[in-house]
């Protein structure tokens, strides 16, 4: 389903929710696919309340190992939103933002666990 505005752009064509809502998958049209926990996809929705209204505002959001994704709504043709069992709903995942976070997720899921720590905040 391309774009029609950068050919050169990857587009997802499925996406799939597993069974309970525990993680998101993701397939690209280049082939790309990635699997987002729910937890990740919580702790990295790009909504104010996570990334605050600037950089240097981000928030470590703790106690999300149990969320789970309870339901996907398309936005237009450029994004989904999420709602997740804490009612978290304002975040919008735009292709763009899920393909940068697939790519990255090793290490912004280190780094999140490193600001867990150093916070003295846990997953639970």
């Amino acid at each position: 389903m391309p774009n029609g505005t950068d050919e050169d752009r990857p587009w997802p064509e499925e996406l799939r929710l597993r069974p309970g809502g525990q993680a998101l998958a993701v397939l690209f049209d280049n082939g790309e696919t990635f699997e987002f926990p729910a937890e990740f996809l919580r702790v990295e929705s790009p909504s104010a309340e996570v990334k605050g209204h600037g950089k240097g505002q981000e928030i470590t959001v703790p106690g999300k190992r149990n969320v789970r994704i309870t339901q996907i709504e398309p936005v237009g043709n450029y994004a989904v939103r999420l709602v997740f069992s804490d009612g978290h709903m304002t975040g919008l995942f735009s292709w763009s933002y899920l393909l940068e976070i697939g790519r990255k997720q090793s290490s912004l899921w280190q780094a999140y666990l490193e600001r867990l720590r150093q916070q003295g905040l846990s997953r639970d």
